[in-house]
């Protein structure tokens, strides 16, 4: 199939657009889709989308931000609301004050409330120091909780064999 702009390439790339409810099929080249794409960007990009948002807000606060600037990658505030991204992490707290408003607009909250991981990572339990131990048997005995404590007496004994051994 051949591109619908040129007619000389093979389309690659197939969008559909829905306008007023008509529906139009463009078949395109990787060259043609490319302008289709810088096109689309000019006309709405993200950065327009944020910076509509960020127009909702108090003109105090815009004004404000002008001559934030952040320390790490030089990044302005204006210069956020042209391209939509931030340079680098340290722009979220130099921006702070005004991105939570913006956050709240478009997520509903400043805070993630996203899913959690399928499987969470094993908590590695810290093993007992010989002390520990031993102040642990002393309370159970102070309990007379006698089986509590000959348990915690095998793991005294069991921790010291471990210990003499990795002496050797």
């Amino acid at each position: 199939m051949l591109c619908d702009v040129c007619a000389k390439n093979t389309a690659t790339v197939h969008l559909t657009e829905i306008i007023d409810d008509q529906m139009n099929e463009l078949h395109l080249c990787e060259e043609c889709a490319r302008q289709k794409s810088a096109q689309m960007e000019q006309q709405f990009g993200l950065s327009d989308l944020l910076a509509g948002l960020a127009e909702f807000e108090k003109p105090t606060k815009e004004v404000e931000a002008v001559g934030l600037k952040c320390p790490n990658c030089g990044l302005t505030y204006t210069d956020f609301k042209k391209i939509g991204r931030l340079g680098c992490g340290e722009c979220y707290t130099i921006f702070k004050k005004y991105l939570g408003p913006l956050l709240k607009k478009i997520h509903g909250s400043t805070m993630h409330l996203g899913k959690t991981p399928l499987k969470t990572p094993k908590v590695t339990r810290k093993k007992p120091d010989l002390q520990e131990l031993r102040d642990k048997l002393q309370k159970a005995i102070e309990a007379e909780a006698f089986e509590e404590a000959a348990k915690v007496r095998d793991q005294i004994r069991e921790l010291e064999r471990r210990n003499k051994n990795e002496i050797r």
